[in-house]
């Protein structure tokens, strides 16, 4: 079985620790190591790092050879720009169909916190065999929700089928990416819906032969850049073709447009967060509610509620009479904000494009 670990996210709702040239995946935001680099110690020794392929922009190669030296070069899928998931998944799968097109391969991302490792694991290896006795269709990993989000997507839950090795097996009935609040409150309170992680384990196969029957002008640019695979003007038509074809999300481009029989679900507890923002990074470290997460050199006096990070360890952070804030201190910027404003960083961010302040983005 392979992994893909996809990394070429922009991450900046995680500002300013997060900036283009180092992403939030890269950066120290849980202990002392990266979110990517915990996302791999995941999967060994269960993986070899032989089978763990990384995708990422072509701007992060160093920093992934540097933080991840276990993991081969020529594992590393280089996209020479950002076109969202859907071209860099085709791309992928457009490779490994190259290589076994029908060997497992597990999709995952590389800025989430998964607690619960060896029920994760275990999950990997229930979704592989069911991969293995059925190539024909994908795994969709689901979360029992925690509340109605509107950020994630949404599986229907079909009839169960199975309860193998303690691992609860549903059929699929359908997939709605990003629901609106009032919808998003029907599925948490129906109990049939799951949250979407955006892991999978399916086939190479089956994904590139999706992409070529409901995204056909990506799997034809695709296998125009891979005929040249392996050839010493490889990269070169990389770059120039790949930018081709339009940006869009991997659930946009299939997900939503497969049928109920092409796919089973796999649904429990990992104990799994989305840290792309510094409010559920907050709820994600949090050992019970309105509990301050704390990072650095830091003296605080009735401070409740908040996620203070100081990353200058030879400067002291005094904060007083704070609630429900969120403070960020980096070499460069310092972030002051409610916990309810934190959407409003990514918006901000947006708007330092073609000023001064660009150079901190």
């Amino acid at each position: 079985m392979k992994a893909i670990i996809f990394a070429g996210g922009a991450g900046t709702r995680l500002w300013p620790l997060s900036r283009k040239n180092s992403p939030k995946q890269f950066e120290e935001i849980i202990g002392n190591k990266s979110t990517i680099q915990l996302t791999v110690e995941r999967l060994v020794p269960d993986f070899s790092y032989s089978d763990i392929y990384i995708s990422t922009n072509s701007l992060y190669k160093n920093i992934i050879r540097k933080q991840l030296p276990k993991i081969p070069e020529q594992n590393i899928i280089l996209e020479p720009e950002k076109k969202d998931v859907g071209p860099a998944l085709a791309l992928a799968m457009g490779i490994f169909s190259r290589i076994d097109a029908q060997e497992p391969v597990a999709i995952l991302w590389s800025d989430h916190l998964v607690k619960k490792i060896s029920l994760f694991k275990k999950i990997l290896k229930t979704a592989s065999s069911l991969i293995k006795e059925n190539p024909g269709k994908i795994i969709f990993i689901g979360h029992e929700p925690r509340f109605a989000s509107v950020n994630l997507g949404y599986i229907h839950l079909g009839e169960k089928l199975s309860l193998n090795n303690k691992i609860k097996i549903f059929k699929f009935e359908g997939f709605k990416y990003r629901p609106d609040q009032t919808t998003a409150d029907k599925f948490y309170s129906s109990g049939k819906y799951a949250w979407n992680l955006g892991y999978f384990v399916t086939t190479p196969a089956f994904i590139y032969q999706a992409f070529n029957r409901f995204a056909p002008n990506i799997y034809e640019n695709t296998e125009k850049i891979l005929s040249h695979y392996g050839k010493k003007d490889y990269q070169a038509f990389l770059n120039s073709n790949y930018g081709k074809v339009e940006s869009i999300n991997f659930d946009n481009a299939i997900l939503e447009n497969l049928d109920k029989k092409d796919a089973m679900v796999i649904v429990d507890d990992v104990e799994w967060s989305d840290i792309g923002a510094w409010e559920s990074l907050k709820e994600a470290l949090e050992n019970h509610p309105k509990e301050n997460v704390l990072r650095g050199n830091l003296c605080l006096e009735a401070v409740k509620d908040s996620l203070i990070y100081n990353y200058e360890n030879d400067k002291l952070l005094v904060a007083v009479d704070l609630e429900e804030h969120i403070v960020v201190n980096t070499k460069d910027v310092l972030l002051i904000a409610k916990k309810t404003s934190v959407p409003k960083i990514k918006i901000l961010v947006e708007s330092f494009k073609g000023t001064e302040k660009e150079k901190l983005t």
